[in-house]
């Protein structure tokens, strides 16, 4: 069954777009909030460097090393369909991800030494060398969600992480609700 889902475009500073799905949306204080998700696929490249121990620990990479190996990692891609884009806010690949196999599933936790630390898990969609460097592709197994502001031409407004966390205790339950109603509406 195909679900009919508005969608809007994020722009940055440089001029990049994302598409997105609008979730869900909800008034607060006479403003409009919503709930996005990619249309594409958000994908993270990472490099492996052996540290003093001979371990092997994987890093992001900024933004300078994506762009001297942007074409490679995007040929890489081609060979599986997937395009890999220069979105907004993140690289995004289009296309049918390959199912997920268990045994390349990447956990990374976040924030080191805090007892409330989160992992994320990362499906590995492809590897690569450049200039005898190891990379990596992958893309999150949870969905990435960004939450807006709706301007009056629907033009969605990334909220600063002060807003976010001024509004997030008003703006959990009225997201989980609408969230919940939206299920028993397609079941």
């Amino acid at each position: 069954m195909e679900i009919d889902r508005s969608t809007v475009t994020l722009m940055d500073e440089a001029g990049r777009s994302l598409t997105c799905y609008v979730e869900v949306s909800v008034p607060i204080d006479q403003e409009e909030y919503a709930l996005l998700n990619p249309v594409d696929y958000p994908v993270d490249i990472f490099s492996w460097v052996v540290n003093e121990e001979d371990e092997e620990i994987i890093q992001p990479i900024e933004d300078e090393e994506v762009s001297k190996i942007f074409a490679t990692a995007q040929a890489v891609l081609a060979e599986q369909n997937l395009k890999l884009k220069r979105s907004a806010l993140s690289l995004t690949v289009e296309g049918d991800l390959p199912d997920i196999d268990e045994e390349e599933i990447l956990i990374l936790e976040m924030e080191e030494g805090d007892p409330t630390t989160e992992q994320e898990e990362y499906q590995l969609l492809a590897t690569f060398f450049e200039e005898e460097q190891e990379y990596s592709i992958y893309t999150p197994i949870d969905p990435v969600l960004f939450v807006v502001r709706l301007r009056d031409n629907l033009q969605p407004e990334l909220l600063s992480p002060e807003e976010f966390q001024a509004l997030q205790p008003k703006l959990q339950p009225l997201l989980e609700e609408r969230l919940m109603d939206d299920i028993e509406d397609i079941e």
